[in-house]
């Protein structure tokens, strides 16, 4: 059996869906496969700093989950060495921009599912190659061999398919490094009402962190990212197992180093929230040297720049690149008399990556910093490592990426998702 499509998108994640979202809005209509057999929910929550919120609006869906969730006051940081306490209050909105929110990460999928045709979105699709072909006019499209056996040809394919994407591997992009640490992430659920202020508590340790976020009466979200050398030996955990084993390992190994509040957020988790998983990211030369995209084949969101959460970006840029994209494909299709024209196409599709390029290749410069700090235990050894990076890069244009790392400076992001 084999399906022409015009544009296929693997993964129905935040990026894949939005993307499809942000088509649509020019009559684009993307077909979205999943080797899920439903919408992907892991993580529980997401925090969308303004940028990201400017990306929702754009795709006309902000509305729907802006007013269910409350702006996050301020951040309280809390050196567990020390005893240090840090309170960063986060800027007022302004120019009428949403503020940092911490939202369900089901109920986002769920509102941009919201915005597609349900028979664009095709589950249990497992894809095993990715090859290409000549059409009729001598244009390249992708030819995808699914799991049942069957064929699809797409002229424009989109890999949105995470951080092992079979996309970014076909088009040689490098494998995402292990950062040496891994993160926990929870829901946590207090039925009758938890009373804590709406604010970032987090909590520092040589070679760990964690923290919490209420972002509903009842809901908090739970993290924890820590060294790999803690969790080695016979009682250390792995992403398979059990969440209950991974809850009481975390409550008799970390939770006595947090303060009591931490402790009792963690024992409200709800279990099936839970995952426990290794730290990756793309390094940032890969992503300023390497093939983004070939033809009509790209990556957008984590397939393109998965990095670690310690600045609470990845969702956020997974968003930009879903508009950027659809900006780029839908003004060449509008352009050639609502047609989608591959050498046009191949065209837009450059413009998205070179758009990019720089901006997630900045955010993860900053990652692999604040990762190589995480590491060392001495300030000295520290400023010696940071002094070697920036040596190393020292012949990239810095002055083109913008590297925020301050939660207080969410206010100066720039977006490049102003509008479709």
């Amino acid at each position: 059996m084999e399906r022409v499509e015009e544009v296929v998108i693997v993964g129905a994640g935040i990026c894949g869906l939005a993307i499809a979202v942000a088509l649509r809005r020019y009559g684009i209509q993307a077909v979205v496969v999943e080797r899920a057999e439903s919408l992907r929910t892991t993580g529980a929550s997401i925090t969308l700093a303004s940028n990201a919120w400017l990306a929702l609006e754009a795709l006309g869906v902000s509305h729907k989950l802006n007013p269910h969730y409350p702006t996050l006051n301020k951040s309280v940081v809390t050196n567990l060495s020390t005893g240090a306490v840090q309170i960063s209050p986060f800027p007022p909105n302004q120019s009428g921009r949403v503020g940092p929110k911490t939202v369900h990460r089901k109920a986002l999928l769920e509102v941009l599912g919201e915005e597609l045709p349900r028979e664009n979105i095709r589950f249990s699709c497992k894809i095993t190659s990715i090859s290409t072909e000549l059409d009729g006019q001598g244009s390249s499209i992708a030819l995808l061999l699914m799991e049942d056996g069957s064929h699809i040809k797409a002229k424009v394919l989109i890999g949105c398919d995470g951080v092992h994407s079979q996309v970014a591997r076909w088009l040689g992009l490098g494998e995402p490094v292990d950062s040496g640490r891994f993160g926990l992430r929870a829901l946590s659920v207090y039925p009758q009402g938890h009373g804590l202020d709406h604010d970032v508590f987090r909590f520092t340790h040589t070679g760990f962190n964690g923290g919490f976020v209420p972002f509903t009466k009842t809901d908090l979200y739970l993290y924890l990212t820590t060294l790999k050398s803690r969790d080695s030996g016979e009682e250390g955990i792995t992403a398979k197992t059990p969440p209950e084993l991974i809850q009481k390992y975390v409550i008799e190994h970390y939770c006595k180093d947090f303060p009591p509040e931490y402790l009792d957020v963690v024992n409200h988790v709800d279990v099936s929230t839970l995952t426990w998983a290794p730290l990756k990211l793309r390094l940032p030369w890969n992503v300023i040297f390497g093939k983004l995209s070939k033809g009509t084949i790209t990556v957008a969101g984590d397939a393109m720049h998965p990095m670690t959460p310690d600045l609470g970006q990845g969702g956020c840029c997974a968003l930009e690149d879903a508009v950027v994209l659809g900006r780029c494909i839908g003004n060449t299709y509008l352009k050639n008399g609502q047609k989608l024209v591959s050498s046009e196409v191949a065209k837009a599709i450059d413009e998205y990556v070179e758009a990019r390029r720089w901006r997630v290749a900045g955010f993860l410069s900053l990652c692999m910093i604040l990762n190589l700090v995480v590491y060392c235990t001495k300030r000295i050894l520290s400023m010696i490592l940071i002094r070697i990076f920036f040596i190393k890069l020292q012949y990239i244009r810095w002055r083109k990426i913008i590297l925020i790392c301050n939660w207080s400076n969410l206010n100066l992001f720039r977006s490049d998702c102003l509008e479709l």
